[in-house]
């Protein structure tokens, strides 16, 4: 979305609220999820710019709802993803380096956000998700969810295979 700052650049006022969302099949703001992750919902945005004597700054919230798999059970997980946006707003030509991630940068009194907000969106979404912190995963061996309890296999301590050779010389040693 491109905000029209000309009030706040004109002194006129010295906040402008906005909420909008980005739909996820516009080309120009692609979301591409991580893998076996898909975004059930637009983006939502909602936040604000203020202007305090000449230092504008932004101030964004990001919502994002999602469907995934956990990443040691692999029970269906459906969530929303939370994003803070914070940054300095500068004039087009005011900055030495406009490339800097620090600042978003307002040519003709126009503000896209868009570009930077999806970009910290993609970078940010967590790369494991988990259906709860202490999930116990699956049995290695039968591949029951030891989220409901313990499996009917064997308890016996099983080695690694790249350390049997030395499993065998302490059995000879005993």
């Amino acid at each position: 979305m491109v905000l029209d700052l000309s009030s706040l650049l004109s002194g006129k006022s010295s906040r402008i609220d906005f909420e909008y969302e980005i739909i996820q099949d516009d080309e120009e703001n692609d979301i591409l999820p991580p893998d076996d992750v898909s975004f059930t919902a637009p983006v939502r945005v909602k936040g604000y710019i203020t202007d305090n004597a000449g230092y504008m700054s932004l101030c964004a919230r990001a919502e994002i709802d999602y469907k995934s798999r956990c990443a040691r059970c692999l029970e269906d997980i459906f969530g929303t993803f939370i994003l803070e946006f914070n940054r300095t707003v500068a004039d087009s030509g005011t900055l030495q380096d406009e490339t800097n991630d620090e600042y978003v940068i307002v040519k003709g009194g126009k503000l896209d956000i868009d570009r930077q907000l999806v970009e910290d969106l993609m970078l940010e979404f967590p790369s494991k998700l988990l259906c709860k912190e202490e999930c116990a995963g699956l049995c290695p061996k039968c591949g029951k969810s030891l989220n409901y309890g313990a499996c009917d296999c064997p308890k016996k301590k099983e080695i690694d295979p790249r350390l049997a050779i030395l499993q065998k010389l302490l059995e000879n040693d005993e």
